[in-house]
Parts: structure tokens; sequence; C-alpha cells
């Protein structure tokens, strides 16, 4: 009876322990490979999310043809350098150096940034253009004789407090999207999202 009882408690405890478990070499490559495109995929992404984290979230948003045509015709009868601030994919900034200005592009993102150099290369535009990975805050704007800004409403006050300290006698400042609160441009071009205000500041 001891013996019977002894047996069945020896295959009750052999049934209860688990076999080791093993990855096959194909469940390795699987979990390497899912592991790296989520890596990859954050790595991608981050650039892309985090403007949500900082004091004034300035997102990426392409601007339209009609922004851009706008822009340029604020543009007409000027001359020298441009900055845009938050150059995003560049494109204005390229479209710029088309006109003959000698233009730059700052920007955090760092794959816009990439693409930006890439899309000048491919356009022949290189040699006048240059793009900067830099917090636009940081910049300094003073050199430049027009500065182009797509800017969110929150952040309109500090930045028009950052041109009138910083910004050379003559510079035009283009805003999009939003004006600065408490200046009057001296002309305004388009309308609705696409709509620009244009002002001079220190102008001689």
């Amino acid at each position: 009876m001891c013996a019977a009882a002894d047996l069945t408690v020896s295959l009750n405890s052999a049934s209860s322990r688990k076999a080791p478990f093993h990855l096959t070499t194909s469940g390795k490559f699987l979990v390497g490979i899912t592991g790296g495109a989520a890596l990859g995929l954050t790595v991608i992404c981050a650039p892309f999310v985090t403007p949500a984290l900082r004091r004034y979230c300035l997102p990426y948003v392409p601007a339209t043809n009609e922004q851009i045509a706008n822009i340029l015709t604020a543009l007409k009868g000027r001359k020298g350098s441009l900055l845009d601030l938050g150059s995003g994919d560049g494109r204005i900034v390229l479209e710029a150096a088309k006109e003959k200005f000698v233009s730059h592009g700052v920007e955090l993102n760092p794959w816009l940034v990439f693409y930006s150099k890439f899309d000048a290369f491919r356009r022949g535009l290189s040699g006048n253009t240059k793009f900067y990975r830099k917090d636009l805050w940081k910049c300094d704007i003073s050199k430049y004789d027009n500065i182009v800004i797509f800017g969110v409403d929150q952040m309109m006050s500090d930045l028009q407090k950052k041109f009138q300290t910083e910004c050379k006698p003559g510079c035009n400042i283009i805003a999009c999207r939003y004006p600065l609160p408490s200046m009057s441009p001296y002309k305004t071009i388009g309308h609705g999202i696409d709509k620009v205000w244009v002002y001079n500041f220190n102008a001689p």
C-alpha cells in the first residue's frame, strides 16, 4: 500500500515538473526582427512626437501651395538673406532659394533636417541653402533680412519679443497662420489658414 502511494506521489511530482523552455533558431530570429522593428519605429517617430512635450507644441504641418505662393508674394521687392524658423521639410527655404535668396532653415527634427538637405541636393540648390538642427529660441536671427515663421497662437507673444530684441533694422517678418499679437502688419496677403502677415522691425 505504501509502495503504491509512493509511486503515485512520484508520478504526480514528475508530471508537475515542466520541461525547460527553449526558443528555436527561427523563434529567436523572429523575436530579434520584432524587437528591432519596434526600436527602429520608436527612433523614427520620437522626433515627431516630442514637440508635444515642449513648452510650445509646434507640430510639423507642411505648408500648402497657396501659403508658399503668399510668402513669395510677400517677398517681392525684397532681397538678401532669409531664415525659416521651424523649416519642416524645407520647402519654403528651397522656394526662396529659387528666387535668389540666401536661404537658411532651422528645425529640431533630425529626420526633417536630413530630408531638407537631401532635397536641396537633389534640386541643385545646396549652394544657396543651409539647414540647421537647432532650437528656434536659441537661434541668432540678427543677421537675416527676412524671417518666416509658422507659429502657434500660444508662442506668438514670446516670438514678438524675440523679434523686437534681436532683428536688425529693416528686417521683414512674415508670420503664417497666426499674427503677432500687439503689432500692426504693414500688409496682409491671402485669406483663412493661408493668410500671411508682414511686419517690418526696427525700420531705419
